[in-house]
């Protein structure tokens, strides 16, 4: 492992969220950023081809990244891969010190471990109602465009998709829409503990339909608090994420919408917390 770094990281943000929930869409327009520099995606190869850090290496247990799992050598060789890959937003390399935007939602599982290597490091949570989360991710397993670890062992049915939590192997069996409803809220109670256990200062929410319907002020205001500048319009519609399987709708949701009803009371209490929290840590306008 390399553990030397060309650059030096300067409160690097993290927009974390459950998967489906908005975050691509986030990270593209963010990435736009006079400041900003990012990697041009997701962080799955990465991080998982590290020695220790993927799945199998630990058993099949989940995505979840403790502190302990920064020891140096894992640290100076994540912060090397990220160094070698940044881009500003005209491409061009990291350099000196940088403003590394990150974002990928099983990254949500791992708070711990970044705070371990980026103790400076600031935390955006982004926020999209639950509904319409929950019908994106069961459209997401459904199309078999998501599947992260297909020959997941022991896992019958549907093959595995998007990330993978704690728990997940007292799910054999359940009914897909269950299955969602349980990887929503393990994902968002995990993070959400996680976050209350730093300072408020490095922590902040951001609301998807905010960033939607009033794109310009919301990434100013966003850019503001994470001490980013800001100089594009962001004139007319965000344009849509890559990862989108069917156009977005603020009513699509209702066509799972009697999964959902039943599935409600597995994300009710967790759903009420994240609301609660995206209130007391809102970014200021």
């Amino acid at each position: 492992m390399n553990g030397a770094s060309p650059v030096i990281f300067d409160r690097p943000v993290f927009l974390l969220s459950s998967p489906r929930s908005g975050s691509t869409l986030l990270l593209k327009t963010m990435a736009q950023a006079p400041d900003a520099l990012t990697i041009g995606g997701e962080s799955h190869a990465l991080i998982e081809t590290i020695p220790g850090l993927h799945p199998f290496d630990r058993g099949w247990s989940s995505n979840r990244l403790e502190a302990t799992d920064a020891t140096p050598a894992i640290a100076g060789e994540l912060r090397h891969r990220f160094a070698m890959t940044l881009r500003d937003r005209d491409g061009i390399p990291s350099r000196g010190a940088v403003r590394m935007v990150e974002k990928t939602p099983k990254n949500s599982l791992r708070v711990p471990f970044f705070d371990a290597i980026f103790p400076d490091a600031l935390y955006v949570y982004l926020h999209r109602d639950v509904r319409q989360t929950l019908s994106s991710m069961i459209e997401a397993w459904s199309s078999g465009l998501f599947r992260t670890y297909p020959r997941l062992p022991d896992w019958p049915g549907t093959p595995w998709s998007l990330l993978l939590v704690p728990g997940w192997q007292d799910w054999r069996g359940l009914p897909l829409p269950e299955i969602v409803a349980r990887q929503w809220a393990a994902v968002t109670s995990l993070l959400l503990d996680d976050l209350d256990r730093l300072p408020k200062e490095r922590t902040m929410a951001l609301a998807y339909d905010q960033l939607v319907a009033t794109p310009r002020p919301t990434m100013e205001a966003l850019s503001r608090a994470v001490g980013l500048g800001w100089d594009r319009p962001l004139d007319g519609n965000l344009p849509l994420s890559a990862t989108t399987v069917t156009a977005p709708s603020a009513e699509k949701w209702r066509r799972h919408e009697a999964e959902i009803r039943a599935i409600w009371p597995i994300v009710e209490p967790v759903d009420t917390r994240a609301r609660a929290w995206l209130e007391a840590h809102r970014i200021a306008f």
